[in-house]
């Protein structure tokens, strides 16, 4: 039997191409991997990089980019699996959500409209790009020292500086706000595609508990819903040192409960 297409969707700040280990080590297990571009976002990292004061990548927003991999998935032959990071997640839980997908695991996800975290860490790395005293019509370029605290924590300093220079993009604040609205909106009641929720013990923006939270909601719902956390594992759990041991449990995942649950439904 064909192996089913593997979609892997990007959070904010970066690009399809911080993807590339995955699809390699997916690829090598015999999978199609494809790594749509958000909106905008469809060029080298050094060209997004050029973009911090381009006006037309700051009116890009998550609506559009909830449509775009919505009509991606939707045209290809058959439904893929879907695994999503942080804002990707996001939209990995709304395609399960829509029944667009056979299955997806959502990373760190950002939390759906409704499930929020008091932790100081999650407020102290999301009050940069929520103040609404920044003006959301040019893009967000994230100062390094946001960017060690939020995504990169308890990495070496010449780790957190390389990926910063290598993988990080200005970002429209655009795709960020909307998910408090009822663009994120997830009804966790309904049936779903089978959805496994992955957290980073240590995540700062994305504390295991708001993921666990997230994972809570999902307790009326009839269909498949599963937890997963990794010890140590920060939000660049996908290209953290030993990412492939977090890429290897989604996909086994998918192919012992997922793909089997619908083989025998």
């Amino acid at each position: 039997m064909a192996k089913p297409t593997i979609v892997l969707i990007h959070g904010l700040f970066v690009t399809k191409h911080s993807w590339q280990p995955w699809v390699e080590h997916y690829q090598a297990k015999g999978y199609t991997v494809l790594t749509p571009a958000w909106p905008g976002r469809d060029h080298s990292v050094a060209a997004l990089q050029q973009q911090a004061n381009d006006p037309a990548l700051a009116q890009h927003d998550l609506r559009e980019s909830i449509d775009f991999h919505a009509q991606f998935v939707q045209s290809l032959p058959e439904e893929p699996i879907v695994i999503g990071h942080s804002m990707g997640g996001l939209i990995t839980q709304i395609l399960a959500n829509r029944q667009l997908i056979r299955a997806g695991v959502a990373i760190d996800s950002a939390p759906p409209q409704g499930v929020i975290s008091t932790k100081w860490s999650f407020i102290k790395s999301a009050l940069p790009m929520m103040n609404p005293l920044r003006s959301a019509n040019k893009p967000y370029s994230m100062p390094f020292e946001h960017f060690q605290y939020t995504f990169v924590n308890g990495m070496p300093l010449a780790e957190q500086q390389a990926i910063y220079q290598s993988q990080v993009v200005p970002e429209s604040l655009k795709n960020l706000r909307q998910s408090l609205t009822s663009v994120s909106k997830v009804d966790f009641k309904a049936e779903h595609a089978p959805l496994l929720l992955i957290a980073g013990e240590i995540d700062h923006i994305i504390p295991a508990s708001l993921n666990y939270s997230n994972y809570r909601k999902y307790r009326h719902s009839p269909s498949l819903t599963d937890f997963k956390q990794f010890v140590g594992r920060n939000h660049y759990i996908v290209g953290q040192p030993n990412w492939q041991e977090v890429a290897d449990y989604a996909l086994n995942w998918v192919e012992t409960k997922a793909l089997a649950q619908q083989a025998f439904a």
